[in-house]
């Protein structure tokens, strides 16, 4: 896993919106929590049995420690995550309500990743290579990230790619369109599928990415998945579940679906288990209190329905 990490400050309630004017407000939960879209989804994947090894920057302080601390008591290697001696580590404050949330980040050290910090012999022995929040590290990471991805495809092994959300609003760049040619799975949510491909719906969208031979799996939430391949479409859904908190689920679907590709499932099928995860993860509060481990997210993933989309 490649991007970032970062502890998450969560806020949990049905009012959450902050009152200005030095008015004190009472939540009903708020706790500090394993965050960062990579290091979440190192987690995740790590539940699911697989082995994990993050490469991310970090601040040398307290908040840096609390994320190695609990990514290695995750089972999660962090020997390639970097520690700036000069900068702070990154930090999230999540405002959650349920089904949606509002996000403040401070990048901090997280935006000093750069190509030179993926370790070479790293790339060289592993199977899969799984990059998220592009845009975070989009001026550090992304002038090198097309040819990290494609020295992993070189080894032999398969990338990934979660772009996440764009804070800056601009999507699309010749370094991103670079990096997506080299991701052999490109996993957008549904507003950040739209925002990539300028298309009106995700069917459209998915047809959009889907392009060079490269697959897609957009995250619907609670409708499920839609995957794409060349011009098949394919919605993968499951049987409802009620969420405590939203945060995380679509890294621990990335999770899923990764661990699935690694099993040899063919990409509705990965799908699938990456959408058990995904909803399982909602179960409590932040990314990873319940991310599952296999069996559980496995007996999920048998009710799944795939059902063939028509081209819009």
């Amino acid at each position: 896993m490649i991007g970032d990490c970062n502890p998450d400050v969560l806020v949990l309630g049905q009012d959450v919106t902050p009152a200005f004017g030095q008015q004190e407000k009472l939540v009903e939960h708020l706790s500090l929590v394993i965050g960062g879209s990579a290091a979440i989804t190192a987690v995740a994947a790590a539940r699911l049995g697989v082995r994990v090894a993050l490469v991310a920057a970090v601040g040398a302080d307290p908040a840096g420690s609390f994320m190695l601390d609990q990514l290695a008591s995750e089972g999660v290697d962090t020997h390639a995550v970097a520690r700036r001696e000069d900068q702070p580590t990154g930090m999230t404050v999540a405002l959650s309500r349920g089904g949606d949330r509002a996000i403040l980040t401070a990048l901090g050290a997280m935006a000093s990743l750069t190509a030179a910090d993926v370790p070479l012999s790293l790339l060289a022995s592993t199977r899969h290579v799984h990059v998220s929040s592009y845009f975070l590290l989009a001026d550090c990471l992304g002038p090198g990230l097309a040819a990290i991805l494609a020295s992993a495809r070189a080894s032999g092994a398969t990338t990934s790619l979660d772009t996440n959300w764009d804070p800056a609003g601009h999507w699309r760049d010749e370094r991103l369109s670079a990096a997506i040619g080299q991701a052999d799975v490109l996993l957008p949510n549904e507003a950040e599928a739209l925002a990539l491909s300028g298309a009106d719906s995700p069917e459209a969208a998915a047809l959009a990415l889907a392009t060079g031979g490269s697959r897609l799996a957009v995250k619907l939430g609670e409708r499920g998945a839609l995957c794409a391949e060349g011009s098949l479409l394919r919605h993968v859904s499951l049987p409802p579940v009620t969420p405590v908190d939203t945060t995380g689920a679509g890294d621990c679907f990335n999770a899923g679906l990764i661990a699935g590709l690694l099993q040899g499932l063919a990409l509705p099928q990965a799908a699938a288990l990456g959408c058990a995860a995904g909803a399982l993860s909602t179960g409590a509060p932040g990314g990873t209190a319940s991310a599952p481990r296999l069996p559980a997210a496995a007996e999920l993933a048998q009710h799944a329905v795939v059902e063939s989309v028509q081209r819009p």
